[in-house]
């Protein structure tokens, strides 16, 4: 599968505006990683794109519509990434690939989130900024902290390294995603 498949594919699920800049967040961040890793760079950044591709049109079904979607064209390791992609899910981390996604995916969205409410984005932001508004339940109290932190373990990176990564990226990208 190529990118502009993959972004053909979540067009036609996926029409909230903040959850494709959510998706496009991940896949750049998983694009970074693999190239840090060593890994295929396209395969990790469809996996990131994609995660979330039914969860807007079929909530109750998510992450099964786009898992089933993905094996059907031959996409097993991404399919099976995406399928693990939460704990709770209990699906085992076979690889880096699955490790990464599960390990971005919440903390980008909250690093974003922590850009929102700053006056200048992610300009001057700080991973002890982030690990202090992780540390407030209150504030994106939707986000799960135990995910966050089991990524960061799963991925064996220490989660200030994690945050500092992932702002990087982001930095690197702020006009394109409006932070």
């Amino acid at each position: 599968m190529t990118r502009e498949e993959a972004r053909t594919l979540l067009t036609e699920m996926t029409k909230s505006q903040s959850l494709l800049r959510h998706m496009r967040s991940i896949e750049l961040v998983m694009e970074a990683y693999a190239k840090h890793c060593g890994e295929h760079a396209d395969e990790w950044a469809i996996a990131g794109l994609l995660h979330d591709a039914d969860y807007e049109a079929y909530p109750e079904k998510h992450p099964g519509i786009i898992v089933e979607k993905l094996k059907s064209l031959g996409e097993e390791k991404i399919a099976h990434a995406i399928s693990a992609h939460y704990t709770k899910w209990n699906v085992p981390y076979t690889n880096q690939l699955d490790k990464a996604l599960l390990a971005c995916d919440e903390l980008t969205g909250f690093i974003v989130a922590c850009c929102q409410v700053r006056p200048d984005g992610i300009a001057s932001l700080e991973p002890k900024s982030v690990i202090k508004k992780l540390k407030d339940k209150s504030f994106t109290a939707k986000v799960e902290r135990d995910e966050v932190y089991k990524g960061a373990e799963l991925l064996g990176v220490t989660l200030p390294d994690h945050i500092a990564f992932i702002i990087g990226v982001l930095r690197e990208n702020r006009e394109e995603l409006g932070i």
